[in-house]
């Protein structure tokens, strides 16, 4: 007997199985991509353990696997596997069959070896390879068939040659970040009406810029020698059609120039000579001066010797002289310093510093850095220009600086109240009085207000400040913070920054050493509890352990008994102001988040910080006090406050 015939036709019905069958089978095929992607992968083992044969990267949009982005047909739409410690060469060949993909990011690992061939993947939108260690010059045609290309960074690696001309032709581009490379060369003929932001900042480019990029702030093209034009200060020199001197011109030229140098030489000895007999026989008398340490009285007469014979290197408009960046500041010479009544008042971590009252002038305060003897003179004259164009309420404004290529003098305003740390920590002895709550929240406004000044004006540097600290914070007569020490990343030695600045020991430069702009948020974090709790610091760094700081601390104590050890008991306030004091131990605890991408960026920082107030107001405060230590546990977990805490 035959069978029943099917209602549905045999075509239609294999139509519809594979319909049903397809999402699945997609899914299955990117998961197989992925696993063969993370076993060519070095390090990929211990950062992608979900990832895992039998699973699915995606559910819908939902992800399933760390690192993968997903669109809303459940398919792998973007790779985005930072600060991983991903190492060796990148090979992306296994992610051409991976039809969705349309952004990969490896920022912060350590990557090395040529840019990978993202040729291949020619849909690619988003490509972010900055802070890692690839290397050598990237093909002029790489870009030719990536035409949908919208933002590409490779800032930080070790690029050479020149920036590839097929950047021109990708019409879609808004970012271009090249920043902190040795790309070398011309700026090619950028035109993109669509583009937002183009960083080639310290690289060894030359040129003019493109008329195109002219728009753009400056900062975004310094740190190289010979870059000319809008919107840098530096006009192009048009060619120059005179002929060379001949040999035997250039000879008696170095011959004349050689017997007047010797000409001045000799006169200024002979001044010299004759200044000193006078001295001694009583016509000059030498200049009354408090003394300054020995050691440090003669590096800076040394300096002063050393200037004066320098014309035979450089002009002296650029070398032997004070260089003032500020406007509208009384100007004097080094010579000026040397005479004045001078004060030791320390010696840091970057180098000593003293006080120095001109006469019938202002109170300076002079810094010798000794440890920026790799920056060359052009390029330390250009970030001392960066730095004096700055201009903030809460940031202490550069007011001169001297280069020579051992040392550096930088000179600022002497702040009579000094800092924040020694009005902390400080008073053992004199008649300051407690730091009160109202005044600490003024200070946490004023330095949040200040970052987000130097991280708006700054946008190339890894960290705008670096160096955040309660000793780095001066407080003028109205007790509003004045951040000093700041943007001199670019012009440390990098081994002696790794060492001593503050951004460099968050947590992430302990294990991997490079900082991040959220390292100023740590540093910045850690300083909000050093005012709510009146703790130092350093007291909570053991060398060798990580996670033994403030941070570690303060979530122990608040696990156990927060009312009666946390906060400082000096820190006076109104009555209902505990919920304030509640939020802003809060705000410091998200900044100091060891995982970096959990850890708060500064806008949230900020933004939460401008809601806080002296006092609750009087429901507030009376909700508070009826429930007691129960509302700390509910604020920890609050919406608008949550974070989870690593650090125990």
């Amino acid at each position: 007997m035959a069978g029943r015939a099917s209602p549905w036709p045999l075509g239609l019905l294999i139509v519809l199985l594979t319909l049903t069958a397809s999402p699945q089978l997609s899914l299955s095929k990117d998961a197989d991509v992925l696993l063969k992607f993370k076993d060519a992968l070095a390090g990929g083992d211990a950062a992608l353990r979900d990832w895992v044969k039998g699973t699915t990267p995606c559910n819908g949009k939902v992800r399933l696997w760390t690192g993968v982005i997903c669109d809303g047909g459940g398919n792998v739409h973007g790779l985005q596997l930072q600060n991983m410690k991903l190492s060796g060469e990148l090979s992306i060949d296994a992610l051409v069959d991976l039809p969705a993909l349309r952004t990969l990011s490896f920022t912060n690992n350590d990557l090395e070896g040529p840019i990978p061939d993202i040729t291949k993947l020619p849909a690619l939108k988003n490509i972010y390879l900055s802070n890692n260690n690839f290397s050598g010059e990237i093909d002029g045609g790489l870009f030719n068939k990536l035409r949908s290309l919208k933002n590409v960074s490779l800032s930080s690696n070790q690029f050479t040659g020149p920036i590839p001309t097929s950047l021109v032709g990708l019409t879609k581009l808004l970012e271009l970040k090249l920043d902190d490379n040795k790309f070398e060369g011309p700026i090619p003929d950028l035109r993109q009406p669509s583009l937002k932001l183009v960083n080639v900042s310290y690289n060894t480019l030359e040129g003019p810029i493109p008329a195109g990029l002219s728009w753009m702030n400056p900062s975004l093209f310094e740190g190289n020698k010979n870059l000319c034009g809008p919107p840098l200060d530096v006009p192009c020199r048009k060619p120059s059609s005179k002929k060379k001197p001949s040999p035997l011109l250039i000879v008696v030229i170095i011959v004349i120039a050689i017997g007047v140098l010797l000409a001045i030489i000799g006169a200024i000895m002979f001044m010299r000579r004759r200044h000193h007999e006078q001295i001694e026989s009583g016509v000059l008398s030498p200049s009354k001066t408090k003394k300054i340490d020995p050691s440090e009285a003669d590096k800076l007469e040394q300096i002063s010797v050393e200037s004066r014979g320098a014309g035979n290197k450089v002009a002296e408009e650029e070398h032997g002289k004070l260089m003032f960046v500020k406007e509208g500041v009384q100007s004097f010479e080094l010579h000026d310093l040397l005479k004045a009544s001078a004060e030791v008042l320390g010696c840091g971590n970057f180098g000593s510093s003293y006080k120095a009252v001109l006469f019938d002038g202002p109170a300076v305060v002079v810094k010798r850095f000794n440890n920026m003897n790799a920056v060359e003179r052009e390029d330390f004259q250009e970030h001392m220009r960066r730095l004096g164009r700055l201009s903030h309420p809460h940031l202490l404004p550069l007011m001169a600086y001297y280069y020579r290529k051992e040392e550096k003098l930088l000179v600022t305003d002497f702040i009579p109240k000094g800092s924040l740390a020694h009005m902390l920590h400080g008073r053992n002895g004199s008649n300051l009085p407690p730091v009160d709550w109202p005044t600490r929240l003024k200070i946490v406004k004023g330095v949040a207000r200040g970052l987000a000044f130097l991280y708006e004006e700054l946008p190339m540097l890894t960290v705008p400040h670096g160096h955040l600290k309660s000793s780095n914070v001066l407080l003028d007569d109205s007790f509003e913070p004045l951040l000093t020490d700041y943007a001199l990343e670019p012009v440390i030695n990098r081994t002696h920054a790794s060492q001593i600045m503050v951004a460099y020991k968050s947590p992430e430069c302990a294990e991997r050493g490079r900082p991040s702009r959220k390292s100023d948020v740590w540093s910045f974090g850690i300083l909000i509890l050093e005012l709510l709790t009146g703790k130092f610091p350093a007291n909570y760094l053991r060398q060798g352990r990580a996670g033994m700081d403030l941070a570690s601390w303060v979530n122990s104590v608040v696990r156990e008994e927060w009312t009666g050890e946390v906060f400082d008991k000096e820190m006076s306030g109104p009555k209902n102001g505990e919920g304030e004091m509640l939020k802003l131990l809060q705000i410091g605890l998200g900044c100091c988040e060891t995982d970096v991408d959990k850890r708060w960026d500064l806008r949230m920082a900020l933004e939460k910080i401008e809601e806080l107030r002296e006092k609750e107001s009087e429901e507030e405060f009376s909700s508070y006090a009826s429930e007691g230590d129960a509302n700390f546990s509910k604020a920890m977990t609050d919406d608008d406050f949550s974070f989870s805490t690593n650090h125990s």
